[in-house]
Parts: structure tokens; C-alpha cells; sequence
């Protein structure tokens, strides 16, 4: 792609979010969110394979139909209370609509089916972009709408997500597949404690953008889409491998690593709000998701890839992928659990 019209669309993808951000008008928050998915269509089609534009096609459907649903909620919201600020929804049919609209656009159960779908055929910048910066616009509003939402809803959204998110990964051999359900599990995480701690919504949402970096670039760099190449990564990068196996761990939030974190936390909050039965469903339901993980552990690092595998042995070729982001990243997605404190103290 030409380096103009990738540094035009990289800048509009952060406009629309940033402009979702600073808006209080719902008009504004919805020129945003087009602004977004309009700027990620190119990025996504680029490589003209008919896989990447039938993703490409998927997504925008699912985009176009989060987006009427959003501007019909809101002009509903503005007909029956006379404006259009985000802080004044009492309309509980338009904030229910808006919630769902919301749901739809980052890929939440039972609106998830898209999801996998359209991360498959993408490579897998593209999906890391998609995975993580196309859902902090949809989830800022999220944020300032989940107030005036029924909590039963914001409940049954999250424990769905955590179920669908771990049952569906189950299966699955394509890595950018299991991605997206890990995504879709991570999101139940976020959404089931935002009525009662949003700020530990938002610590949950800053972990998984760094952890979920850290699987894709290290990904990029080996260049694994499916189990089964992941067993020919070993010979070539092993300390590599070492730190990937980690940060698999971590997405599934095992201790002492950083992913336990978040999880740790939002299952204390609902503890301390008397509601034990959904933390022991959460916690079960994230045992689902460290099974997969576990899966992509064990054929990384204790299995030898049979020589009958149609991929080609992937050689020790010199990496042209910078080597910083996915260092920083990995960093991040490994160490953080000792700043507990200090993240509780910015965080209250």
C-alpha cells in the first residue's frame, strides 16, 4: 500500500476514535465511530484475496447495522428527552437498543458471530488493529451509557461472552479463530464489572490490548496461523517460544503473570457486591479459556512437528518485524502483577 494512503488511514482510524472520546453528543460520538470503520475497510482488503475481502464485506455489514441501530436509538433518546447529550439517556428502550448496537460492534455474545469470522481472513496486523484499537471507541461509550442500562442485561452480556468465549476456542485450529474467541472472553471480563467498577473495566480493557499485542506480533514474527506450525516454531526461535508459552498463560490469567491480574480483581468486586454465584460462573468459565491456552502451550513446546506437515519448514531467516513493540509488549504482558498496589491506587 501506498505509505500516503496508509498514513492518511492509520490518522483517520485515530480521529474517529479520539473524536468518540472528547464527544458528549451522540451525533459527534456516531461520525466517530464511522469515521473508524470507513478508515479500517482499506486497511483490511488491501491484499485483494477473496478471503480478506469477504471479511471485509462481513464487517462492514455487521459495522453498517451497529451504526443505524445507534443513530436510531439516539434520535429515539433526543425525540423523547429534547437533546442529544450521552449523559442524559432516560429512555430505557433507547439505552437498551444503544447497549446492544455497542455489543455488536466489539463483538460481544450472543452478537459475536462475526468475530472469528472476519479475523480469519485478515492478516494478522490488521486483526491485531481490529482485536485492539477498534474496540476503545465502541467500549468509551459503553462506559458512559452502562449507567442508565438494566444490570440484568450488562450480567447476561458479560456471562455469555465469558461461556461463548471459552466453549468456542475449544475446537478450534486456526490461531486467528482462537484469538477472536479469547477477545470475546476478555470482553464478558470487562463488561460484567463495569456497573459496579468501571475503573477496573478499564484496567481489565488496558491489560488485554497489551497482552493481545504481545500473541500478535509474536505470531507475526513466527509466522503461525495454524496449531500445527506452531510445533515447527521451537527449532527456530526458542526463547521466543519461552515468552510466547507466558503470555498465552497470561491471556488466560495465571499467576504470577500479569493476566491474573484484572481477573483477580473483578472476581473480588463481585465477591465484595454479594454475588458469589456469578464469580464462581466466571471463574469456571475461564477455566474454558486456559484449557485452549494450554493447548497452543503444549503444541508449541512439547510436541515435534511430524514431517509429513504440508508447511513449509520455516527456516532462520533474519525478521524485518521491529522488534520493539512486541519486546515492550511482552514485557508488559508478563511483569505487572507486583504493581497491584499502584495500580489500584491510580485506578480509585
Amino acid at each position: 500500500m501506498n505509505p500516503y494512503v496508509l498514513m492518511v488511514l492509520l490518522s483517520s482510524l485515530g480521529l474517529g476514535t479520539t473524536l468518540t472520546f472528547a464527544s458528549s453528543h451522540w451525533l459527534l460520538a456516531w461520525m466517530g465511530l464511522e469515521i473508524n470503520t470507513l478508515a479500517i475497510v482499506p486497511l483490511m482488503a488491501q491484499h485483494h484475496h477473496p478471503r480478506a475481502v469477504e471479511a471485509t464485506t462481513k464487517y462492514f455489514l455487521t459495522q453498517a447495522t451497529a451504526a443505524a441501530m445507534i443513530m436510531f436509538a439516539s434520535t429515539t433518546n433526543a425525540w423523547i428527552t429534547g437533546e442529544w447529550d450521552m449523559n442524559n439517556m432516560s429512555s430505557p428502550i433507547a439505552s437498551t437498543m444503544i447497549i446492544v448496537a455497542l455489543a455488536l460492534k466489539i463483538g460481544l455474545a450472543p452478537m459475536h458471530f462475526w468475530m472469528p469470522e472476519v479475523l480469519q481472513g485478515l492478516n494478522l496486523l490488521t486483526g491485531l488493529i481490529l482485536s485492539t484499537w477498534q474496540k476503545l471507541a465502541p467500549f468509551a461509550l459503553i462506559v458512559q451509557t452502562a449507567q442508565a442500562v438494566d444490570p440484568l442485561l450488562l450480567t447476561a452480556l458479560g456471562i455469555s461472552s465469558t461461556l461463548v468465549g471459552g466453549w468456542g476456542g475449544l475446537n478450534q485450529a486456526q490461531l486467528r479463530k482462537i484469538l477472536a474467541y479469547s477477545s470475546i472472553a476478555h470482553m464478558g471480563w470487562m463488561i460484567i464489572v463495569l456497573q459496579y467498577a468501571p475503573q477496573l473495566t478499564l484496567l481489565a480493557l488496558s491489560t488485554y490490548i497489551f497482552m493481545t499485542s504481545a500473541a500478535f506480533l509474536t505470531l507475526k514474527l513466527s509466522s503461525a496461523t495454524s496449531v500445527n506450525t506452531l510445533a515447527t516454531v521451537w527449532s527456530k526461535s526458542p526463547i521466543l517460544t519461552s515468552t510466547t508459552a507466558l503470555v498465552l498463560l497470561s491471556l488466560g490469567g495465571l499467576p504470577p503473570l500479569t493476566g491474573f491480574m484484572p481477573k483477580w480483581l473483578i472476581l473480588q468486586e463481585l465477591a465484595k457486591q454479594s454475588l458469589p454465584i456469578t464469580a464462581t460462573v466466571m471463574a469456571l468459565a475461564a477455566l474454558l479459556s486456559l484449557y485452549f491456552y494450554l493447548r497452543l502451550c503444549y503444541a508449541m513446546t512439547l510436541t515435534i512437528s511430524p514431517s509429513t506437515a504440508a508447511s513449509t519448514t520455516p527456516w532462520r531467516v533474519q525478521a524485518t518485524q521491529a522488534s520493539l513493540p512486541l519486546a515492550l509488549s511482552t514485557t508488559i504482558a508478563l511483569g505487572l502483577l507486583p504493581v497491584t498496589p499502584a495500580m489500584l491506587m491510580l485506578t480509585t
